[in-house]
């Protein structure tokens, strides 16, 4: 009889629990002291933990470890050490060392430095994070890292998140302090992240060489039927589909993963996948470990699973929506209102930092949930435009609003309960409504950021989020300080509230964010809209940026100038891969089926109809031949600029517009053709044949 899967949750995962078994008290004790940073890590104890891993990974049928971390791929990365290593003297096959559990080594010059490091000068460090499990995967124990130069510059992801959420919980812990909750030590960012995707037969997907070399379709034309019926959502989950995602759930609970909430999404073939609320670091691990699984597994159903924030023309895109709150180490959250929210001064003035931080730098936040592929998909109607604006909800908004009027607000209602259902006793209805359109939506006791796109990483928006808080929240601070008395710092809080809710207000926007109104609205507002991701690289070097990063200790000049650098080269390799790639499919395979289709009709005679079909056609054949010659013209003035920057923006503005135009002839051809002529899985067959 198998294992039911709940029962062997987190068997794959080495957490407090197991340190705490495995350990003696006193290395337990130490590890617990550095893990709030009271005292760093001693090599005794390292080793004592070391010891305790190997143990437990080998128990479980280990050969390997790695330090696992996130370089600037976007992806994640590992390298496989055995553990075997012989000792003449106590004859033992294994070791692992607090040394080797701590640091790592690895060839610096072969992953994204964006200049900071020569390929002629090749160390990077590895060096184990102790805030987020090991865990393992396979036959390798996967120790998260962070990832750093031999210079000390981050090369990574986590680094520079872990400085930003110290620098959050510093400036949040202060500010509650100082409103006399003295017993808090901590604040901890807590993100829980809904994470879309869509699934095709792998059969299919091997046939398509768009989806192989560029993870989405660059021809294709729609299916006769896509989203418009609405039955896809939340329907019942297709046989094949709920075998592949009950696989994915059993490998995720064995690492610890809270797989909360798996559903079909609203387009044909999407779907998403919800864990519980971590810390912040943890989540982002999680969800990177969340990624390689979905992808793994659908492997092993015969089934490719597609990350891509735009796979499909016509349809909505997947994102990757953030939910975080702040949660004090005694369990509060920062974003509860409570029952009387227009007196819960802390509340209040949270989200007034936030809203101060939001208004301040949209462009950083714009450019952190973005990526070359997001680009086809925000501001479309499926997902916030790019646009930052912040909904609020009725009640909160009007607090404020009162706020700016009297100096002090009030709920004009109270909490409302449903009646339509009498044999329910307590139906209560929640603060706030769901506004889908908003990039940044206050959803009764978090904050939900929804733009960024399914196959980024959280690290850099969460970096961005915490900074920019942490930033707003320590000005608040410092201007609570000097107050005494509580009374008197609450009075204080209150004013500086009103005051930064008057001077943001213009971010708030409770309405459509899809319409062309609040577009125009937005432009009076003086509210940026920066409609791609190679335009919004750009903000991270500006000096406010760099004055930003640099007063909270999260990155130097040079760090950013070489992350823009990276940003600007993941956007030219990716369009030069779509490209060449949509070059390949359309000369090769659509054109010559048009070709064979033109020489088909042309032994029909001349019926009118098919002399009509035949020139029209033949039109089309010509117009993709002339476009893909442009293309090849375009693509190599673009890339003779001088510069990465100006490389990027060419390609934006020439490029992408003619491969659009030149697709739409593309996918008129395909429409002529009869099915069985047709080289490659249509639209139809790719989303609706996943049963």
């Amino acid at each position: 009889m198998s294992t039911h899967p709940f029962k062997t949750f987190g068997s794959h995962l080495f957490d407090e629990s197991v340190i705490k078994e495995r350990c003696p008290e006193a290395i337990y004790r130490n590890w617990k002291t550095a893990l709030t940073k009271e005292s760093p890590l001693d090599r005794a104890t390292a080793d004592g933990i070391a010891q305790a891993m190997k143990e437990w990974a080998i128990s479980l049928g280990a050969t390997h470890y790695s330090h696992w971390f996130q370089p600037l791929t976007g992806a994640t990365a590992e390298k496989h050490d055995s553990f075997l290593d012989p000792d003449p003297v106590s004859r033992s096959l294994t070791s692992f060392s607090g040394k080797a559990l701590i640091k790592g080594e690895t060839d610096g010059s072969s992953f994204p430095s964006g200049g900071l490091r020569a390929t002629f000068e090749a160390r990077g460090y590895t060096y184990w994070d102790i805030t987020s499990p090991a865990f393992l995967r396979g036959k390798a124990l996967c120790i998260p890292s962070i990832f750093v130069s031999y210079n000390g510059e981050p090369l990574d992801q986590k680094a520079p998140l872990l400085k930003a959420l110290d620098a959050l919980s510093t400036q949040a812990t202060r500010i509650t302090q100082l409103l006399g909750d003295k017993s808090v030590k901590h604040v901890h960012m807590m993100v829980g992240v809904e994470q879309e995707y869509f699934l095709v037969d792998k059969t299919m997907y091997e046939q398509r060489k768009d989806l192989l070399l560029a993870g989405r379709t660059l021809i294709g034309a729609s299916a006769p039927k896509g989203q418009e019926l609405e039955d896809h959502y939340f329907g019942s989950i297709p046989s094949r589909v709920q075998a592949f995602m009950d696989d994915v759930n059993a490998e995720l609970w064995k690492v610890g993963i809270f797989a909360k909430v798996e559903h079909n999404e609203v387009a044909p073939g999407q779907f998403e996948i919800c864990p519980v609320y971590k810390d912040a670091n943890v989540a982002t691990d999680q969800n990177q470990i969340m990624m390689d699984v979905l992808k793994k597994t659908a492997k092993h159903h015969d089934l490719e699973c597609l990350l891509h924030e735009k796979p499909f023309k016509g349809i909505n895109g997947s994102g990757k929506h953030n939910n975080w709150s702040l949660i004090t180490d005694d369990g509060q959250n920062l974003l509860e209102p409570g029952d009387k929210p227009h007196e819960n001064v802390r509340f209040l003035l949270v989200v007034a930092a936030i809203l101060s931080a939001i208004d301040q730098y949209p462009e950083l936040l714009r450019l952190s949930a973005s990526g070359p592929g997001n680009d086809h998909r925000l501001g479309a109607n499926e997902a916030p435009p790019a646009i930052i604006s912040v909904f609020l909800g009725e009640l909160i908004a009007d607090i404020f609003e009162e706020m700016l009027e009297k100096g002090s607000g009030k709920a004009k209602a109270e909490v409302q309960k449903f009646g339509f259902i009498k044999n329910l006793a307590y139906l209560p209805k929640d603060y706030t409504d769901r506004n889908r359109t908003s990039p940044f939506a206050f959803t009764g006791n978090k904050f939900e950021f929804r733009m960024i796109g399914s196959s980024l990483s959280t690290a850099t928006p969460l970096t961005v989020i915490a900074t920019i808080v942490a930033d707003t929240m320590q000005t608040i601070a410092d201007r609570l300080e000097p107050f005494k008395y509580l009374q008197d710092a609450r009075d204080e809080a209150l004013k500086i509230t009103v005051e930064l809710v008057r001077k943001h207000k213009r971010v708030l926007f409770n309405g459509d964010g899809y319409s062309e109104a609040w577009v125009k609205e937005a432009a009076k507002r003086g509210l940026p809209n920066i409609p791609s991701f190679v335009e919004a690289v750009s903000a991270l070097t500006d000096p406010k940026a760099v004055d930003l990063f640099e007063r909270n200790g999260i990155f130097t000049k040079p760090e950013l100038a070489a992350r823009s650098e990276i940003l600007y080269e993941l956007y030219i390799k990716t369009i030069l891969v779509e490209t060449r790639t949509f070059i390949d499919i359309a000369s090769r395979q659509v054109l010559g089926a048009g070709e064979d289709e033109l020489i088909r009709l042309s032994v029909l005679g001349d019926v009118p109809y098919i002399v009509t079909k035949r020139a029209k056609l033949a039109q089309l054949c010509s117009d993709l031949a002339s476009g893909l010659d442009q293309l090849r013209d375009v693509l190599a003035l673009c890339t003779s600029k001088p510069d990465h920057q100006a490389e990027g923006l060419a390609l934006r503005h020439d490029l992408v517009p003619l491969m659009n135009k030149t697709r739409a002839a593309a996918d008129a051809i395909e429409l002529m053709l009869p099915m069985d002529h047709y080289p490659i899985p249509c639209y139809t067959d790719l989303l609706f044949k996943l049963d």
